[in-house]
């Protein structure tokens, strides 16, 4: 089995980095769905919705795999995360297929995207402890790096992709174009050794362990960094599209450069996990991703596109620096008994904060966007979303006390 290799540099290195390498690849799946958000304009326009609608586009799908990737990571624990993350991924497979049903109902569309949320769950909720049962503890930091690569690079062809479909042929196909993605995932998850088995017995984490500061802060933290982060995701389309008159395919180019920040930079956070510590790269972070976000908040139709291009970099890339060294945090409080229900709950942290973010963002945008207009309300969401960042560093730099600091 591969519940504790000796790492990339011994033999049967590859045999050990295939966990690590499929991990990565079912979350790339997962990200693409960023193809949608550039989308938003299409979808509101074609159901006769406001903006501020498409929230439960996002909502509906991310609470579900949100509170699935917890169960997930528990239920991988006893089975063993192989199984799951098998399941994970022919689900979400079969998701897309639902699509082909949706036809003019927005409440059709959002039922699928529950289901396509729990396959979601699945794969989220599983791919962190791939890794780190393939891993000795001192390469946790590169190996999760592997994870976040593979989320920010899905996240950033997604959008071109997501783009040229919308103006070609129409909002439906950015669902549809992952479906053979989906299956390379499911097939290579059945036909490779995993770690598939668990220990036999039904536990959640015990409190001792998820309420120890160290990871309690650093639960929160991704809870407000990546809500902060869906002022981009929501709004931001409509600034693109909107307000500086760009297409949709056009639009999505520079929005993929927030994904891409985040991918470009993963490795290096990784290796500074590993080798400086968690606690300076996040603070970094998350205090790169507010301000970044506090300035896109003052752009306007006059904004050069070179400044907006900058933009969507740094605000991916604070979180990038940020969210390798969290999770390894969060997974490092945990022992390889529960390394399923570790990767849940950082996962589960991450999107409950999506959803929070992605209703404030929302809701202030809604109600201060007649009296304010676009812009007024624009800056006001960006501005409470730097907010949280702020908090979020505040939070990670507070002083631990020894006696609990650990192996943390």
């Amino acid at each position: 089995m591969l519940a504790h290799p000796a790492g990339f540099a011994q033999p049967g290195q590859y045999t050990r980095r295939v966990p690590v390498l499929l991990a990565a690849l079912g979350v790339l799946t997962i990200s693409l769905d960023a193809a949608l958000n550039i989308a938003f304009p299409a979808i509101a326009a074609a159901f006769g919705t406001d903006p501020t609608a498409m929230r439960w586009v996002i909502i509906g799908y991310v609470f579900t795999y949100a509170l699935t990737a917890f169960a997930a990571g528990v239920l991988a624990d006893r089975v063993g995360p192989g199984r799951v993350f098998a399941a994970g991924a022919w689900l979400t497979l079969a998701s897309y297929a639902g699509f082909l049903a949706v036809g003019t109902s927005f409440g059709a569309l959002l039922a699928v995207r529950v289901v396509q949320g729990l396959g979601g769950g699945l794969i989220y909720g599983t791919a962190p402890a791939l890794i780190t049962l393939s891993l000795p503890r001192e390469r946790h930091g590169r190996g999760l790096a592997m994870l976040t690569l593979g989320m920010g690079v899905g996240s950033a062809v997604a959008p071109p992709i997501g783009g040229a479909l919308v103006d070609a042929l129409g909002w439906p196909w950015v669902f549809l174009f992952r479906a053979p993605v989906a299956l390379l995932v499911g097939v290579l998850a059945v036909r490779t050794a995993l770690p598939r088995t668990g220990t036999g017995a039904w536990r959640l984490p015990a409190r001792a362990e998820w309420l120890r500061w160290p990871v309690t802060s650093a639960l929160v933290a991704t809870a407000l960094a990546n809500g902060a982060q869906f002022a981009i995701w929501l709004l931001a389309p409509f600034y693109l599209v909107r307000e500086l008159g760009l297409t949709a395919t056009a639009g999505a180019w520079l929005f993929l450069l927030c994904p891409l920040g985040s991918a470009v930079v993963s490795p290096l956070a990784g290796w500074l996990a590993d080798r400086v510590g968690r606690r300076g790269p996040m603070v970094a972070g998350l205090l790169l991703q507010g301000v970044a976000l506090l300035v896109f908040g003052r752009f306007d139709p006059q904004t050069p596109l070179a400044v907006v291009a900058a933009g969507f970099a740094a605000v991916g890339a604070g979180l990038g620096v940020f969210q390798v060294p969290n999770m390894a945090q969060v997974m490092a409080g945990f022992p390889a008994s529960r390394q399923g229900a570790a990767g849940g709950l950082a996962f589960m942290s991450r999107t409950l904060g999506v959803v929070a973010g992605v209703q404030s963002a929302g809701a202030i945008f809604a109600a201060l966007e007649p009296r304010l207009g676009f812009g007024g309300a624009f800056a006001a969401a960006f501005t409470v979303a730097a907010a949280a960042c702020g908090v979020a560093a505040a939070l990670v730099a507070l002083p631990r006390r020894p006696a609990r600091e650990g192996a943390l």
